[in-house]
């Protein structure tokens, strides 16, 4: 499986540019660690960027599978429902990078908005822990994930701050409200159409 042929070069694309976003995050807390602020600043013109064309690849990720007919292997979903997962995971991931550029002056804020927009986008990674450590780590399984990752964030608050910061209880509320729901609206007739016509 390791060294399988990936079906498109569009995931290809998708999965360099989620790997420089995790090396982009990764390099930009040890910058605010170090103190060097200045160049997290400047730095983070380019991981803005990054973003903005994370969100257009991982769309192009989900019409070309989408038009292989492609859902998760066990997953029991109609290529036409699973289609919501990542138009949703790419939606929540943009409103929340989106809210932490406008919060850039605000470190309290941005800081949670940036972790809980890459963890939005986490559950594709969760999903192929199946394959060595937990075989039926699928659908709901995965969300419970995230949703421990948040609850460490609100931990995290509740300890410094005595209160839930409103850049955490907010993104999260969405994250939660939208994993325990994408699935069943996917697959009512609405859903199932707009779908098929993005389809083709």
């Amino acid at each position: 499986m390791v060294h399988a042929k990936l079906p498109s070069p569009t995931i290809h694309v998708h999965a360099i540019a989620a790997t420089l976003w995790l090396i982009t995050l990764i390099v930009q807390i040890g910058l605010v660690s170090a103190r060097k602020v200045k160049l997290h600043m400047t730095v983070g013109l380019w991981g803005f960027s990054l973003a903005a064309a994370w969100v257009v690849i991982a769309m192009a990720a989900a019409l070309d599978a989408l038009r292989r007919n492609f859902s998760p292997p066990g997953s029991g979903l109609d290529p036409l429902t699973f289609f919501i997962v990542p138009v949703t995971g790419a939606g929540l991931f943009a409103w929340f990078a989106g809210w932490s550029y406008l919060a850039r002056r605000t470190p309290q804020a941005h800081k949670r908005l940036i972790m809980i927009a890459t963890i939005a986008i986490l559950d594709a990674a969760v999903g192929r822990f199946p394959y060595t450590v937990w075989p039926s780590l699928t659908g709901l399984k995965q969300s419970l994930v995230l949703f421990v990752l948040l609850a460490a964030i609100m931990v995290y608050d509740f300890i410094t701050l005595k209160r839930i910061h409103r850049a955490t209880w907010i993104p999260a509320l969405a994250l939660i409200v939208v994993h325990l729901t994408r699935i069943p609206f996917g697959q009512t007739h609405l859903w199932m159409r707009f779908a098929a016509m993005c389809q083709g």
